[in-house]
């Protein structure tokens, strides 16, 4: 909580480049990376740090033989999970760590969210994996989980997307209905105006604060090319007396390697889900069970692949 009372939540957005090299090597630098990174983001007064996806092994899925990449897959209690969650727990802060988990039957792209006291609050799975890519060898996750989140702002519920799954309206509307006022979304691709405008989107059609954090420009090494852009988006659209709508973009980072906070105003945002008709008031549930149903889509809409 601020000097003011109010409930403000602090956001630190780790834009990090991978470490260099592969396997072993690489997995410790990019823990040296984000221990350091999550101590600035401390200094900065950081409520909550996020890394982008899966820096375990810096989302190295590309021109390599995917037998290569899928050995690095490490388990959730690796000395890289366990290394994390003990910053988190020393640091007084909630570290949002993501890894290539061990898993079977395949690995799975995670996200774990370690609390201030070092426990874990929140496991997501990437739901919506890319099979049209290398991630088609990855097990999909299978549920939307929320959790209460212990910071110094006091509990905040807390869901996660990972990159793709921001595609599909469906996802931040499930974590909207199961109390999310703040979706975490670690990222690895492009962000450029129209995956920016999703964010925007989500945000504002759940009235859900929503925090991205994508690598630097030129990373991962081997494509896809990323390019930075992390963005805070606070859902709020609109103010008593403001005429028209206002930006609810809080940050958005340049394309450089670094770390980017950006404040969440809780009271505001609480208030502004009591007052405004958005998001569930007016759903009609009934009227979407196509939703839910397989279709046959038009061919132009088909692609090879798993999906």
């Amino acid at each position: 909580m601020g000097d003011t009372g109010r409930h403000i939540l602090r956001i630190a957005l780790l834009q990090l480049k991978s470490a260099p090299g592969t396997g072993a090597a690489r997995l410790e630098g990019n823990l040296k990376k984000a221990l350091a990174a999550c101590g600035t983001a401390k200094e900065r007064g950081a409520d909550i740090a996020l890394l982008p996806e899966m820096f375990s092994m810096g989302y190295d899925l590309y021109a390599r033989p995917e037998e290569d990449w899928l050995a690095e897959a490490i388990p959730k209690d690796s000395p890289y999970v366990t290394a994390l969650a003990d910053a988190a727990r020393e640091l007084h802060m909630a570290v949002g760590v993501t890894l290539l988990e061990d898993f079977s039957p395949a690995p799975r792209n995670t996200l774990l969210l370690f609390d201030r006291h070092g426990r874990e609050a929140l496991s997501y799975s990437k739901v919506h994996t890319c099979d049209f890519g290398p991630e088609r060898r990855l097990t999909p996750g299978e549920d939307f989980p929320v959790c209460a989140l212990d910071t110094a702002a006091g509990p905040v519920r807390v869901g996660a997307m990972i990159c793709y799954d921001r595609e599909f309206p469906e996802t931040a509307r499930i974590l909207m209905l199961h109390g999310a006022e703040l979706i975490l979304v670690p990222n690895a691709c492009p962000m450029e105006q129209n995956r920016l405008a999703q964010l925007r989107g989500r945000a504002y059609e759940n009235m859900t604060a929503v925090a991205t954090c994508n690598y630097p420009e030129g990373e991962p090494p081997r494509a896809p090319d990323c390019n930075g852009h992390s963005t805070l988006f606070d859902g709020v659209a609109y103010f008593d007396g403001l005429p028209g709508s206002r930006d609810t973009c809080v940050l958005e980072a340049d394309g450089d390697e670094g770390v980017f906070v950006g404040e969440l105003d809780l009271d505001m945002l609480r208030t502004y889900r009591r007052r405004e008709n958005q998001a569930e008031t007016f759903r009609r549930p009934s009227l979407y069970r196509e939703l839910s149903q397989e279709h046959d889509l038009p061919a132009e809409f088909r692609r090879k692949g798993k999906r």
